[in-house]
C-alpha cells in the first residue's frame, strides 16, 4: 500500500530558486512607471520612500481587516492596495485628482486589471532570479504517473505567484493551488493545510508536506497531523538546521530524486 495519496509542496526555496528585493530601487521604479502609465501622474515626480509610504497607507487597511478576521496567521491579499494607489490621489489635496487622466468612470473591471498590472511591475522590477529548480517538471510528473495527487501550498501573494507559476510553465501542473493571500490565512497555520486536506477529500496521515522551511512548512504541517519532508536549500530560514527532527526525512538541497526514493516512486 502507498505511503501517502498526495504531497503538498511548497513553492519558494521547494520548487523555485528565486531572490527579491522589495526595498531596491528599480522595483519602486518598475511601480511608478506602471502608475503613471495607467494615468496616475502625481506619481511621476515623487521619491521611492513617498511611494512606500503611499503603498504603505494604502495596504494599511487591508491587513488591519485581514488580522480581524483571521488573527495571528493572517495573510492579507494586497492588491486592493494596488487598486486603492490608481483610484485615489495618495497626495491630495495638494494635487488634482484625475483617475486614468479621464473625467469618465473608470469600470471596475479596468481598475482590477491595472493593479495586477502594477502589482506585476513590482514583483518583476524586485526580483534578480526566478527558476525552477532542476527536474521540477520530472518530479510532479513522476508524483503523478504513480497516482499521487500534487497540491502546492504557499505563503505568496497570488498576485505575484500566480504570473509566476504561468511564466515557469507549472500553472497546470497541480491538483489544487492554495495560495495564503486568497486564503486569507498563511503557514505554520493548520487551517491552510486542513483546506488543502479539505480539498483532496484526505486525512492527514495520507498526505506529506515538502517544504523547506522548518516552521512553516514542517511544524506546520504537523500541527495538522500531516508528515513533513524538509529540504534545506539555500534560501531556508538562516537559524533552521541542517536536518528536521521533526520531518519524517531531510535532505540537503532540492533531492527530488531522494523524495521520489522515500515515496516509493522510484
Amino acid at each position: 500500500m502507498a505511503r501517502y495519496d498526495a504531497v503538498l509542496f511548497d513553492l519558494y526555496g521547494t520548487l523555485v530558486d528565486i531572490r527579491t528585493d522589495e526595498s531596491a530601487g528599480a522595483a519602486w521604479d518598475a511601480l511608478r512607471g506602471a502608475l503613471v502609465e495607467a494615468g496616475c501622474g502625481w506619481y511621476r515626480d515623487r521619491d521611492d520612500d513617498q511611494l512606500r509610504s503611499a503603498f504603505e497607507s494604502a495596504a494599511a487597511p487591508v491587513r488591519r481587516r485581514a488580522a480581524e478576521l483571521h488573527g495571528r496567521w493572517a495573510e492579507p491579499d494586497l492588491l486592493p492596495a494596488y487598486e486603492t494607489l490608481l483610484t485615489q490621489d495618495a497626495f491630495a489635496p495638494f494635487e488634482r485628482f484625475e483617475p486614468f487622466a479621464s473625467s469618465a468612470p473608470v469600470p471596475s473591471a479596468d481598475v482590477a486589471d491595472r493593479a495586477a498590472a502594477a502589482a506585476w511591475a513590482f514583483r518583476r522590477g524586485s526580483t534578480s532570479l526566478l527558476r525552477l529548480y532542476p527536474g521540477v517538471p520530472q518530479l510532479l510528473g513522476d508524483l503523478h504517473r504513480a497516482g499521487l495527487r500534487v497540491v502546492l501550498v504557499s505563503n505568496a501573494q497570488a498576485c505575484y505567484t500566480r504570473p509566476e507559476l504561468d511564466l515557469l510553465g507549472v500553472a497546470d501542473a497541480f491538483d489544487h493551488v492554495l495560495i495564503s493571500s486568497e486564503e486569507g490565512v498563511r503557514k505554520p497555520s493548520p487551517e491552510i493545510f486542513l483546506r488543502a486536506l479539505d480539498r483532496e477529500g484526505l486525512q492527514p496521515d495520507r498526505a506529506v508536506m515538502v517544504g523547506n522551511d522548518e516552521r512553516s512548512d514542517i511544524l506546520g504541517a504537523r500541527s495538522a497531523g500531516i508528515d513533513g519532508i524538509y529540504l534545506r536549500t539555500e534560501i531556508s530560514p538562516s537559524d533552521d538546521p541542517d536536518v528536521s527532527q521533526h520531518a519524517v526525512q531531510s535532505f540537503a538541497g532540492a533531492d527530488y530524486a531522494g523524495i521520489l526514493r522515500f515515496l516509493g516512486v522510484r
